[in-house]
């Protein structure tokens, strides 16, 4: 049950409102002004819920469903008990995103600025936006349009940060451009040097980093991740971009469209990752690789030489994910020999 405390709930939703909502078909449609009260699991659902099943793995359970309402598909229907209203999907979990949407919203702060906030004579604010409490915005920066900085933010001399734009408590952005519709979430640093050294003269000499970090729009960072800003050239994170939590992304790397990056991933420096590259959680990539458009590198893999657009890689160092599972094969039968 999503708790009101936390969301905002649309309350006497119908199934005909869920129908139109979801794109899904009701089929006893004099049950259209029937009213369910929330979106619940298929194990948890009650009586005045709906839920959502689209896994034929999941058809066991789906015999015991308990709530007033089930979107599936018209394969999967059969499975459903008859006293369960049922409207069909072409695709369950795409309606399931879209009645989320519509029935719960995250409570959000009016717009205006705290007195706490420290905000330098030079920064441009737009119009609409939150500025939580101790937040530190310093000289010549520019922030969008309705954007939400959250308590204890610290955004750096001349960044710039678009519209409708989200940066999380206690995150700090420096030397860096960051487009619209953009969720930094808590505990970001987005801007830091990058990790380079030279040993000279008998000791570890900082080399310099005088790049920046771009962001593109609709990318999402998460929390307690580190971007570094390039040395010489940026770093660059692009267009619709999800970055999950405790991420590293050094200094000079770029990213293409899309890509996804899991939690935990270590990205060294100078890399180039093209348009919808995957990265499962643990990821390490070497300096200077070059991770083709669409390549997927899965969980806990070591990449050491550059992959292929489209390749799919696993293991220490990382080998075509076919390869790999015969590796394992051989590793499995021989170990009992």
């Amino acid at each position: 049950m999503v708790d009101k405390n936390f969301y905002n709930i649309k309350e006497n939703v119908t199934l005909a409102q869920v129908a139109e909502v979801t794109s899904a078909v009701l089929l006893d449609t004099a049950k259209a002004t029937e009213v369910v009260a929330s979106i619940a699991t298929m194990t948890s659902a009650g009586s005045e819920d709906i839920c959502f099943f689209y896994d034929r793995k999941s058809k066991d359970k789906a015999a015991n469903i308990k709530a007033k309402a089930c979107v599936t598909t018209e394969d999967l229907k059969a499975f459903v008990p008859e006293n369960v209203i049922v409207l069909i999907s072409s695709n369950p979990k795409e309606a399931f995103i879209k009645l989320n949407e519509f029935m719960y919203s995250e409570k959000m702060p009016k717009a205006g600025i705290d007195p706490s906030a420290k905000i330098a004579d030079s920064a441009h604010i737009g119009e609409g936006c939150f500025i939580g409490a101790n937040v530190v915005i310093e000289d010549g920066v520019v922030i969008g349009d309705n954007c939400l900085i959250e308590p204890n933010v610290v955004i750096a001399h001349d960044c710039k940060i678009g519209n409708s734009c989200r940066i999380g408590n206690n995150a700090s952005i420096a030397y860096s451009i960051i487009g619209h519709h953009c969720y930094i979430y808590s505990g970001a640093r987005i801007g830091c040097d990058g990790f380079g050294f030279q040993f000279m003269n008998g000791q570890h000499h900082r080399i310099p980093q005088i790049g920046r970090v771009i962001i593109g729009n609709d990318v999402e960072i998460g929390a307690n991740t580190c971007v570094d800003r390039g040395a010489l050239d940026d770093t660059i994170i692009g267009d619709g971009c999800r970055i999950d939590n405790l991420v590293q992304i050094a200094h000079n790397d770029k990213l293409g469209m899309g890509c996804v990056i899991v939690a935990q991933v270590g990205i060294a420096g100078s890399c180039n990752l093209g348009d919808f590259v995957v990265l499962g959680g643990q990821v390490g990539l070497a300096d200077h690789l070059n991770i083709g458009s669409g390549a997927q590198i899965a969980a806990q893999s070591g990449a050491m030489r550059d992959v292929e657009p489209g390749a799919v890689v696993m293991g220490s160092p990382c080998v075509p994910f076919k390869d790999f599972m015969r590796q394992v094969s051989f590793l499995q039968k021989n170990s009992k020999k």
